[in-house]
């Protein structure tokens, strides 16, 4: 078991930060983090928070605080256990540090230098006020595979390139539409073919507990697709998990990709959506009285005309979150596909 600490000065809105570019075979290379270290024989966390304070930049502290415990796993290597500090109160003359650089960073910069993903996540912790907290992150490399905050596992995206296609960098959620990151989503359909050969289509009324678009109708089932996964795969789990339905691989016929932009805010935060979402169209019987919803995601379902939705989007009518664009991608491909295809046949078949 590996113990260790880390703190994070702060003095007028800054903190100190150390900029590891000495060592060589440092896996801390090149990143930004705070100063700390391993335990000794017989330390406890603020004997070892102390000492290394005091190695580390010359100053003695006088006033710090507990913020969290971090359990770090790296590759499949032994668990790391480290306590996480912040101290705003402190004496003594600082001196160069053999890890790296000392620098003094305005908070509000922190986010644009070169840090773990993981510590990207308890910096808003800290900074939110957050009184105490656990964290577990697992990283393969530099990829973030796992983070999990007080037993609860977050919400992992793949960023994508300018090409669409996973870059490599995964983040979490939330930070994802914070900074505006391009990224990928599935969405799926419901639809029924009235008498007259027109269509109608199967809206969710989300939950007023979401984080955004709350309470308002939108696609039959939609969602972000895990750091790893695939559309279909996304598409078919959504489904079962939001309305109920167990649809084959077959059953979600690929009717394109559509591609959007949102800015705005929703409590208070800032909201930036980029994404790439694969379309796809589920056209069994469905009785939308009998499905099985998932309470914290959907709070009600109810069929509307194809065009009175697509008239919805073009007006932006209150209480609608649909993107016209996808409406009329769904409308031209059910013109060209009268009769059910019978296979999937979209960016993947997995």
């Amino acid at each position: 078991m590996r113990l260790t600490t880390l703190c994070y000065l702060e003095q007028d809105g800054k903190y100190l930060m150390l900029h590891r570019i000495v060592k060589k075979n440092d896996v801390n290379k090149d990143k930004w983090i705070g100063i700390g270290g391993k335990f000794e024989p017989g330390e406890s966390p603020e004997d070892c928070v102390l000492r290394e304070a005091r190695e580390e930049t010359g100053f003695l502290l006088t006033s710090y605080r507990l913020r969290g415990i971090v359990t770090f796993l790296f590759n499949d290597q032994e668990a790391e256990y480290m306590f996480l500090y912040t101290a705003d109160g402190f004496t003594g003359q600082p001196v160069s540090c053999d890890e790296g650089t000392l620098e003094w960073v305005p908070k509000e910069e922190i986010d644009r230098l070169n840090l773990w993903e993981g510590d990207r996540i308890f910096f808003r912790l800290m900074d939110e006020g957050e009184p105490f907290f656990s964290l577990k992150l697992h990283y393969y490399g530099n990829r973030l595979s796992e983070a999990v905050l007080n037993g609860v596992p977050m919400e992992l995206l793949d960023v994508l390139d300018e090409g669409g296609d996973p870059s490599g960098l995964v983040r979490e959620r939330s930070m994802v539409h914070e900074r505006g990151d391009y990224h990928r989503t599935s969405h799926v359909w419901v639809v029924r073919e009235k008498p007259d050969g027109s269509h109608e289509v199967l809206l969710q009324k989300r939950s007023s507990r979401k984080d955004s678009f709350a309470g308002c109708y939108d696609i039959s089932s939609a969602g972000h697709i895990p750091a790893g996964d695939g559309y279909l795969q996304s598409a078919r789990r959504e489904l079962k998990e939001e309305l109920g339905i167990t649809a084959s691989e077959e059953e979600l016929e690929f009717a394109g990709f559509f591609e959007s932009q949102y800015e705005g805010d929703f409590y208070g935060k800032p909201f930036i959506n980029r994404e790439k979402a694969a379309v796809y169209v589920y056209r069994r019987p469905v009785e939308a009285e009998r499905l099985e919803l998932q309470a914290d995601e959907v709070e009600s379902v109810r069929w509307m005309d194809l065009e009175k939705a697509c008239q919805a989007a073009k007006t932006q009518a209150d209480g609608f979150c649909l993107q016209e664009g996808e409406l009329l991608l769904l409308k031209k491909w059910l013109s060209e596909h009268t009769e059910r295809s019978g296979g999937t046949s979209g960016p993947e078949a997995d």
